[in-house]
């Protein structure tokens, strides 16, 4: 099948508009513009993704995805603590933990749902997503819980020695938890069928979506990389022009300055967000699961140590702590998701209390 027109022409037009457009202050017309070349942008780099991914296969393939995100977050998080006018210093705080909270309860909420509805249920491997929910944890413990409360410093913020601890331990989790999905035990992170059983390869090759079994050629994969990095390159850029807009309607609406980093968290999550519910519709939830969680990962174990270097540079505080109600959502998060995986199997109740967690998450950092 012919390469969709639009997936060629959206990320150069996006690259475009963002070289018209870096530096200036556009007005309202051009920033609505910017917004919709910056959706088309984003799912453009979805269908690049999954391409490449399908290419490499799983479980691979999700983590493609899974790091292509995490470097449109990261681009956000330092530019904006770099340029904003406004207190930044809990910026990074508040996008990894709506990352976490959107990746556990959203993707992974929706994907069950939608699977459960359309097959009956949603199985999946549980040692596989055991072991990604486990270190997610770990992860999200060390680097936004723990900060609030050592004592070293005053307030929810790690000492220099501490910051730089949680950097290396991070990098090290996430790189153990790579070696393990990709190399020492990859089949428990492939698909399975209602047995448990993993299934072939021909039946979960079509992550492409476009219908064949077979794998692009590398002519095409390499284009489809290209246009990958390119859709990255404009998404970072449009989404930095268009984030002072977005800052000052938070402002406008009297939310607080926590709302940015969920409106980020959103934005950088959608290409992970379709590619898993794309997934759950065809009975591949455990590359739905794979998606979720190792963007949770990602967003944890490579975006705070990169913070954590750009703080030498940074000016002010980098306050990684959550407060208490942030850390009640995390553990009933917690125990929900450890209920969740222990069975290898849910019906959409469990998706549905997944997603009842998200809404109350969103709902509270609009009102606290």
């Amino acid at each position: 099948m012919p390469r969709p027109l639009w997936t060629t022409l959206t990320p150069i037009l996006a690259a475009a508009l963002l070289a018209v457009t870096w530096g200036r202050h556009p007005g309202s017309i051009v920033l609505g513009l910017v917004a919709v070349v910056l959706i088309g942008a984003v799912l453009a780099a979805v269908h690049h993704a999954e391409v490449v991914a399908h290419r490499v296969g799983e479980p691979l393939g999700s983590l493609v995805l899974a790091v292509a995100v995490t470097v449109i977050e990261v681009a956000l998080i330092v530019t904006l603590m770099i340029t904003a006018d406004k207190d930044t210093s809990g910026l990074a705080r508040d996008t990894v933990f709506a990352a976490v909270m959107i990746s556990i309860n959203g993707i992974v909420g929706l994907s069950l749902l939608v699977s459960a509805l359309k097959h009956h249920l949603a199985v999946f491997n549980p040692e596989g997503t055991g072991s990604m929910l486990a270190t997610v944890i770990t992860l999200a413990t060390v680097c936004l819980v723990l900060p609030a409360f050592t004592t070293s410093e005053p307030g929810p913020i790690y000492t220099g020695p501490q910051l730089a601890f949680a950097a290396i331990a991070s990098i090290v989790l996430y790189g153990l938890f790579v070696f393990t999905q990709t190399i020492r035990h990859r089949d428990f992170f492939l698909p399975v069928d209602r047995d448990g059983e993993n299934l072939k390869p021909t039946d979960h090759a079509d992550l492409d979506n476009d219908g064949h079994a077979d794998p692009p050629d590398n002519r095409t994969s390499a284009w489809s990389a290209g246009l990958l990095v390119v859709s990255l390159v404009a998404v970072v850029g449009l989404a930095k022009i268009i984030s002072p807009a977005i800052e000052d309607g938070v402002e406008a609406l009297g939310f607080p300055n926590a709302v940015v980093g969920v409106v980020i968290a959103l934005l950088v999550l959608l290409p992970e967000s379709i590619a898993a519910v794309r997934a759950a519709a065809r009975e591949k939830v455990q590359v739905s699961l794979n998606l979720a969680m190792g963007s949770a990962m990602a967003s944890i174990g490579l975006t705070i140590p990169t913070i954590a270097i750009a703080s030498i540079w940074l000016d002010g505080p980098l306050r990684l702590g959550l407060d208490n109600v942030q850390i009640v959502l995390l553990f009933m998060t917690v125990v929900v998701g450890i209920l969740t995986v222990v069975p290898g199997r849910a019906k959409p109740l469990q998706g549905g209390v997944h997603l009842v967690l998200l809404a109350s998450f969103i709902f509270l950092t609009i009102a606290p």
